[in-house]
Parts: structure tokens; C-alpha cells; sequence
């Protein structure tokens, strides 16, 4: 059963019981008003018949004579008289035309006044149907002279009315269920469309291929259909809310599957250049010491073989350096492979720049650094690295006679370390993607320097692991690469434990 005919059938049961409850107190009400106006109605006529009776002689004391003897009696009145002289009589007024009494008294038949007697048996007010008669309200009444009389007013009128109310009632109930009914269905129908609009955009999504490829989720729920302020329109605007977070990982996703094939592309081609130099000056040497004399090895073949094992050696360390640096960025990416404990940038930079002049003697090398120690929670010999390799980034991609300034401060709760150089800047088509794996300062794929591509990308993910930030700006003759980091882990959230 749908959610919608759940909820009529609720609706429209609730509200039966409800008016069938009205119903009955409704009429439970008016009919004993009429009945306690019938029975004041009754209690003054039965009170002027009993002043009536006492005026009858109890031998001539009759039903027939003392309601002859009457007022023109209201149409349908019953009358009883119980004598100890002429007995047990009874007489109901009859009308020709329905209306108005005419002056006829039936007599009562002995069942008749038998069902009256038991009636009366214990009381002296009672309600009885008697047979040929209907329904009768009876009042039982002694007089002065001996006698008791009944007095008895039909129920039909009571018992029309209710009916016609009952009618009423009912005739307004379906009329209302109805309507009720129908103005339910819009309303709920119109409430449940915002659900019915969440179904269709969850089909369509279930539908799209999301396992390979590019993949990007454009369906929305309707803006219309996702209004927060209402129940089921917060249910569509959840699920935009939803689809757009899964969008975003999904891009995320996608964007981190082509940065590995792009890093497995390089790796590939890093590694393959120094494979191909170990392998062609290894066939180099066998030839050489193949084609020499077993019994005499000629200077030219010892001095070929020991340049190729030394070219050989090189490009072992090479690709070396090229593991260790990918193995170090793999450690970094899992949260690993920082000790940490209380680090002097002061003293760091001062050693950096001692172990970097010596490398580059044409550059000049420059130092700023304060009076006081800046000193942080993190790793010192990672720290270092950082030092060493935007010092080698200066170095390798400025030409002789570049000025490189290394600084350190302290602003605010960070520590701040810069690297600044007057070369010729950085290509602004390559700025964004500067600190990615394998990232060149040209488009070509020879490099002249002998390192890896990995040395910002390394940079970066220290500086990370350590809650900051490194950043690049660039133009000619003013290049700066600055380094923020925590004074205080604790205010990251996230403190590591010292070692």
C-alpha cells in the first residue's frame, strides 16, 4: 500500500470516527431534551385529568367519561383509570384527519393495558410500546377519591425528529467524507510530489555508469522541489546536498587517478633513463674487454672500461635517489616518517646556507635571520630537507650571479622561513603545478641538473605533515618562496607527541 492511500485512509477514518462519535452525542442530546419536554408536556396534562377525575364519582368513574369530560385532549393521548367501583378502562384519542382531535376515544384492548400495568409495575414514569400504538411516554397518578389514572403521550414525534436528524447527519457525513476525501488526495498528492521528484533523480543516478571513466553527476532534484522549510522538500534538498558531495568526490577521485597515471608516466621515464645508461655502458665495457688482448690489457681498453663503470655507478645513484626520494613521498602521503621534537629554523637555515654556497659559488648567498631563536614542534632532519632543497630550487634554475636571500621570523604564532632570489622567475603556466611529482621548470623531459623532479613535491609534504603552508610568488627578478608553519601544533587541533 503507497504512502499516499496510507495516509487518506487515516485521515478519512479519523474523521469518520469522529463525526460518527458527534452523531451519537448529538443525538443522544436532543433526544433526551425531547424527552424531558415530553415528560414536563405530560406531567401538566396528567395533573388536569387528575383534578378531573377527582370530580367523577369513583361508580361512574371511567377513561371514556372523565377524557369526554375534558378540554379538547391533544391528538393521540392515551387515558387509563383504575376504579375500585367499575374496574380497569382506557381510552386513546384519535383524529380523522391527522391533524386535529375529532372527538373519537377508541377503547384500549386488554393487551394493551396489561403491556401499561407491568410497565408501571415499579415505577410511576415509563416508556412502553404497545401494540397497534407505538411508542408511549405513561404517568401514573393517584387522586383523592380513590383512583388511579394514566396518563400517556405518543413518543412518534420524538422518534421522527431523531430520525430526520439521523438523516441529516448522515446525508452530511458522506457528502463531507467525500469532499474531505478529495481535498485529501490533492493535498497529499500535491505534499508527496517534492518524494516523488527525490525517486525519479535517485533513478536516474542509480542508472549512470560510475564504476570507469570520467564520471560527473548532474542531476538535481528541482530547485522548486527542495525547499528546506517544508519536511518533504528538505528530503530533496538533503539529497543535492548528498549528490553534490559525491560529485566532488568523484571529481576528487578522478582527478587523483590521473596525477598517479601521470606519476607512474614519469616515474617510467626516470627510471628509464638511467636503466638505459647502466645498459649501454655495461654492453660498452663487456664489448671493450671481449675485443682486447687476453694476454696484454692496453691502457686505451682499461681506461674505456673505467669511465663506463664510473657512468655506471652514477646513474645507480641516480635512480638511487630517485626511489628513496618516492619512497619518502609514499611514507609522507600515509602520515609517516616524521620525529618529532623542538626545532631551531635559526640554526637550520644558518647550516643550510653553509652547505649550499660551497655548490654554487657563482650565486650570492645572503642570510636574515633574527637575534632570538625561532623554534617549532617538528621533525629537524625533515625540516632540513625542506632548508636544502628550495636552496637547490634557487640554485638549479637561476642562472651565475643570482642573489638568493634565505630569512627567517617569527609573525604572529608562525614561523616563517623565506626563500628569495632576483633570477629571471617562474614560467606562470607552470606555477600551479610547480610543487606536483616530477614538476619541471621547462616542458622537456632532459634535465641537465641530475635530480629527480621530486624536490618541491617533497618540500610540500614536510611542510604539511607539519600543519603549514608553503607558498610560490613569481616575476622577473622576484621570486619568493615562503614556508609557514605552527609555532604551537596544539592550535591545529591535531599535536603530535614529541619524541
Amino acid at each position: 500500500m503507497s504512502l499516499q492511500t496510507r495516509l487518506m485512509t487515516a485521515v478519512i477514518g479519523f474523521v469518520s470516527l469522529i463525526l460518527i462519535i458527534v452523531a451519537v452525542i448529538t443525538s443522544a442530546t436532543l433526544g433526551k431534551t425531547m424527552e424531558d419536554q415530553l415528560d414536563q408536556k405530560l406531567s401538566e396534562y396528567a395533573h388536569q385529568l387528575v383534578r378531573i377525575s377527582q370530580a367523577v364519582a369513583p361508580s361512574s368513574a371511567t377513561a371514556q367519561n372523565v377524557l369526554a369530560s375534558s378540554p379538547a385532549p391533544p391528538v393521540g393521548v392515551l387515558f387509563v383509570v383504575s376504579s375500585p367501583v367499575t374496574g380497569f378502562s382506557g381510552v386513546v384519542a384519535k383524529s380523522e384527519d391527522g391533524d386535529e382531535f375529532a372527538g373519537t376515544l377508541d377503547p384500549l384492548t386488554g393487551a394493551q393495558l396489561a403491556e401499561i400495568a407491568v410497565s408501571l409495575k415499579d415505577t410511576r414514569v415509563a416508556t412502553v410500546t404497545l401494540t397497534d400504538l407505538g411508542s408511549y411516554r405513561v404517568m401514573a397518578l393517584p387522586t383523592s377519591n380513590g383512583l388511579i389514572v394514566v396518563t400517556g403521550l405518543p413518543r412518534d414525534e420524538i422518534q421522527n425528529q431523531l430520525t430526520q436528524l439521523l438523516t441529516v447527519i448522515a446525508l452530511a457525513t458522506i457528502g463531507g467524507l467525500i469532499l474531505l476525501a478529495l481535498t485529501t488526495a490533492i493535498t497529499i498528492r500535491v505534499s508527496l510530489r517534492p518524494l516523488r521528484a527525490v525517486a525519479r533523480t535517485a533513478t536516474r543516478v542509480a542508472n549512470q555508469q560510475l564504476d570507469r571513466g570520467e564520471v560527473t553527476i548532474t542531476e538535481r532534484v528541482p530547485a522548486s522541489e527542495a525547499d528546506p522549510r517544508t519536511e518533504t522538500g528538505l528530503v530533496g534538498a538533503s539529497l543535492n546536498k548528498l549528490l553534490d558531495h559525491v560529485n566532488t568526490s568523484l571529481a576528487s577521485r578522478q582527478k587523483n587517478e590521473e596525477r598517479m597515471r601521470r606519476f607512474v608516466a614519469d616515474a617510467s621515464h626516470e627510471l628509464r633513463t638511467p636503466l638505459a645508461s647502466i645498459r649501454g655502458y655495461s654492453e660498452l665495457s663487456l664489448r671493450a674487454l671481449r675485443q682486447s688482448d687476453p694476454q696484454a690489457e692496453a691502457p686505451e681498453v682499461i681506461e674505456s672500461t673505467t669511465s663506463s663503470l664510473e657512468r655506471i655507478q652514477a646513474q645507480s645513484l641516480r635512480m638511487t635517489r630517485l626511489v628513496e626520494d618516492l619512497l619518502l613521498l609514499a611514507r609522507l602521503d600515509e602520515g609517516r616518517e616524521l620525529v618529532y621534537g623542538t626545532v631551531d629554523l635559526t640554526q637550520l637555515a644558518l647550516e643550510g646556507l653553509s652547505d649550499a654556497r660551497p655548490t654554487a659559488a657563482d650565486h650570492h648567498w645572503n642570510i636574515d635571520v633574527p637575534d632570538e631563536p625561532v623554534t617549532i614542534v617538528g621533525d629537524a632532519g625533515r625540516m632540513h630537507q625542506v632548508v636544502a632543497n628550495l636552496l637547490a630550487n634557487a640554485r638549479t634554475h637561476t642562472p651565475a650571479g643570482t642573489t638568493v636571500t634565505l630569512s627567517v621570523a617569527q609573525e604572529g604564532q608562525e614561523a616563517v622561513l623565506r626563500v628569495h632570489d632576483d633570477g629571471p622567475g617562474i614560467d606562470p603556466a607552470i606555477r600551479d603545478e610547480l610543487f606536483a611529482r616530477f614538476a619541471r621548470g621547462d616542458s622537456s623531459r632532459a634535465r641537465q641538473t641530475g635530480g629527480t623532479g621530486l624536490g618541491l613535491a617533497i618540500a610540500k609534504a614536510i611542510v604539511e605533515g607539519h600543519h603549514g603552508l608553503i607558498t610560490v610568488t613569481s616575476e622577473p627578478g622576484d621570486t619568493t618562496f615562503t614556508v609557514r608553519i605552527p609555532m604551537n601544533p596544539a592550535t591545529t587541533g591535531d599535536a603530535p607527541a614529541e619524541a
